[in-house]
C-alpha cells in the first residue's frame, strides 16, 4: 500500500503539481456532485438532475485541463529540444512522458465520472417513469 501511494505521488508531481491539482479538484467535485445526485433521487428529482449536469461539466473540465496541460508540456519539451540542438533520445522521451501524464489523469477523471453519470442517468429515468 505504501508503494502504491509513493508511485501515485511521484506521478502526480511529475505531471506538474498545479495542473494535476486542478484535475484532482475536478475529480473530487464530480464525485461530490454524483453523491449529492444519488442522495436526492428520492427527495428531489430536479436537484438530482442539477447535480448530474454539474458532474458532467466538472468531468469535462478535468478532461480539457488534462489535455491543455499536455499541450503545454509538449510545447516546453519541444522548446528544450530546440535549445539543445541534438538532444539525447532519452531526454526527449522523458519530456513526452511527463507531458502525457496530465492527459492520462484527465482521462481517468473523465472515465470515473462518466461511470457514475451513466448510473445516475439510468436511475433518474427509472424514477421519473
Amino acid at each position: 500500500m505504501k508503494f502504491l501511494f509513493i508511485l501515485v505521488a511521484n506521478i502526480f508531481t511529475e505531471g506538474g503539481t498545479l495542473m494535476m491539482s486542478l484535475i484532482l479538484i475536478c475529480l473530487l467535485l464530480s464525485i461530490f456532485f454524483l453523491i449529492k445526485g444519488f442522495a436526492n433521487l428520492n427527495k428531489s428529482i430536479t436537484t438530482s438532475k442539477k447535480m448530474l449536469k454539474l458532474a458532467i461539466d466538472s468531468s469535462l473540465l478535468g478532461l480539457v485541463i488534462g489535455f491543455f496541460a499536455s499541450i503545454l508540456g509538449l510545447i516546453s519539451a519541444f522548446d528544450s529540444v530546440e535549445a539543445m540542438g541534438n538532444p539525447d533520445p532519452a531526454i526527449f522521451a522523458s519530456g513526452l512522458k511527463v507531458s502525457l501524464l496530465t492527459a492520462m489523469f484527465g482521462l481517468f477523471t473523465f472515465i470515473i465520472a462518466r461511470i457514475g453519470i451513466l448510473i445516475l442517468k439510468a436511475l433518474q429515468k427509472e424514477e421519473s417513469n
